[in-house]
């Protein structure tokens, strides 16, 4: 197979871009903790409220956008149920499916995390900018 044509321009990109993902989600994570949530917790709350677009969704639909297998979904709605950020509600249309819903501790958790989300990815996006927006013929093309 051919070596790409990167030049030295590419690799300064992604390394930036890596870093930038990486400080990102170091941000994220201590915002979270700063609430008394995990990064999953909060990466599933959001999941809730925004893949779910306000309504409830499946527990198996929790487990495909978070990327982890079904038993490790019910493991941690179990802990976010306990904490009072989820409740378990049962689908009308099929009995075997558990639908997931934010309670108002939650939705008041996930607006604060969001605002401060909102304001560092405001704040790192002429950062992404830069990388994204390199002129064509820069990328190994």
């Amino acid at each position: 197979m051919p070596q790409p044509n990167l030049t030295q321009a590419d690799y300064s990109a992604l390394a930036e871009f890596r870093y930038l993902i990486r400080r990102f989600l170091e941000f994220s994570e201590a915002e979270a903790k700063s609430v008394g949530l995990t990064a999953r917790q909060h990466q599933a709350l959001l999941v809730i409220k925004g893949y779910g677009r306000g309504h409830p969704i499946a527990v198996g639909d929790l487990a495909d956008r978070l990327r982890i297998r079904p038993h490790s979904a019910v493991e941690l709605v179990n802990r976010l149920s306990e904490g009072d950020l989820v409740v378990r509600l049962q689908d009308s249309g099929d009995q075997r499916r558990v639908l997931l819903q934010l309670t108002a501790r939650a939705e008041d958790c996930l607006a604060q995390l969001s605002a401060a989300h909102l304001n560092e990815l405001s704040r790192i996006h002429p950062m992404l900018s830069r990388i994204l927006e390199r002129p064509s013929g820069q990328n190994g093309d």
